[in-house]
């Protein structure tokens, strides 16, 4: 059984560290540019503010299985609005990954989010990998955003 672990503002920066390796492992950030962005300031308080409003918090968690954290993920959930709750991150540990992982990381997260008021999820992706494993938790394409970025949808 996987459970969420929240994480507080006031550890925010362990998130950080690991969701940074992350990003540059998985090849998400590859230019100077954009790893000086996500390791920012700039970012990084931004989204800890986003942590701190109320409603519609800014949520960092932890999966847990068996006592060891095997991801992590931040996400959103619009309560003021249609109860949106949109995946700014999502991601399993890579000694963790197969075997179904992801999806009963995700099957978690939905019931936590559910908990909370969460009527249907939304994100974006990059890698196509990604909006392989997105469409097989019944994820649908959603155009793009802003800045050309693919969006899913899951009602």
């Amino acid at each position: 059984m996987i459970t969420i672990e929240e994480i507080p503002v006031e550890r925010a920066g362990e998130f950080w560290e690991i969701q940074f390796g992350y990003l540059v492992d998985d090849g998400m950030l590859v230019t100077e540019e954009e790893k000086a962005y996500f390791s920012s300031r700039e970012y990084r308080g931004h989204l800890e503010g986003l942590m701190r409003r109320d409603p519609d918090k800014l949520h960092m968690v932890y999966f847990v299985r068996d006592g060891a954290r095997i991801g992590a993920s931040q996400y959103c959930t619009y309560q003021s609005e249609d109860g949106k709750c949109f995946i700014l991150d999502f991601w399993v540990f890579p000694e963790y990954r197969g075997g179904g992982t992801g999806h009963a990381c995700f099957d978690a997260l939905t019931a936590y989010t559910k908990a909370d008021g969460a009527l249907y999820y939304a994100l974006n992706y990059a890698k196509e990998d990604s909006h392989r494993f997105w469409l097989s938790n019944g994820f649908a394409d959603n155009g793009e955003d802003e800045y050309g970025v693919k969006l899913m949808i899951k009602k």
